[in-house]
């Protein structure tokens, strides 16, 4: 049984499932999907183009789906998905694709916390944390287990690795490779997310060997790509080295140094 206040504004077109609270005020658009145990707060606005998923929780003046700050967006048929489970807290806004992807994400289990900005064709991977006013541009890509500090910005077409600790009030305009502690202006490698890759379950042979993968990208005083080719050489069948020399070759802006 669902709990809809009686001062929200709900569409009839929306899709809403079964045990959602919606709150006082809350608007709710036509081309929506709210999955199943979901709670939306007072004064947020689910626009259209949203599809949220089972348990997601959205706090009090959060904006979900609005159009793209994109000065080429033609009001086309786009998407925000958001992942089970996902915690959307007071005043975040999250906007939705444009017709490059025709979408942007945030997946499950992920804490996206006050006043962050999630912008136009960005994914958000799962069990992700943004704390307070992170602001993340467009097309801009954060992979699972990552947490971003506070205050801090992500440049457009960014990409940031698996299991990263990005510090806070910091920047970058450049790609954070996996698995490692992020700091500094200009932003750069500190060192390995030790704690973090111990929560995930790495072994110690898993971290030595991440740690040297790293000795060789940053203390070699190798080209990148030497330092990749060296790396395969070295690990091809260590699948955590494969994830840094992957992202080596999905990075576009280059990698922090």
């Amino acid at each position: 049984m669902n709990n809809i206040h009686p001062t929200a504004i709900i569409s009839d077109k929306a899709k809403i499932g079964d045990n959602v609270t919606i709150h006082p005020f809350a608007i709710v658009h036509d081309d929506v999907v709210i999955g199943d145990n979901c709670s939306i707060g007072p004064n947020a606005v689910i626009y259209n183009g949203a599809r949220l998923g089972n348990g997601v929780q959205i706090y009090q003046g959060a904006s979900i789906s609005n159009s793209p700050q994109d000065l080429k967006f033609g009001n086309e048929i786009t998407y925000f998905f958001i992942g089970d489970n996902t915690v959307v807290r007071e005043f975040a806004t999250l906007h939705r694709g444009t017709h490059e992807t025709g979408q942007s994400s945030v997946g499950s289990n992920c804490l996206i916390m006050a006043y962050a900005h999630v912008a136009h064709d960005c994914k958000i991977g799962n069990n992700v944390i943004l704390a307070n006013a992170v602001q993340v541009a467009g097309h801009s890509e954060i992979d699972d287990f990552s947490i971003i500090g506070g205050l801090s910005g992500i440049h457009q077409f960014c990409k940031i690795g698996r299991n990263v600790m990005f510090g806070g009030h910091f920047r970058t305009t450049k790609d954070v490779p996996p698995y490692i502690l992020a700091g500094g202006t200009p932003l750069k490698f500190e060192g390995l997310n030790i704690v973090g890759l111990r929560r995930r379950g790495f072994s110690n042979d898993e971290i030595n060997s991440i740690k040297d993968a790293y000795q060789i990208i940053y203390n070699s005083n190798l080209l990148i790509n030497d330092a990749k080719q060296k790396l395969i050489d070295k690990y091809s069948e260590n699948d955590k080295v494969m994830e840094i020399v992957r992202f080596i070759d999905r990075s576009n802006r280059g990698l922090i140094r």
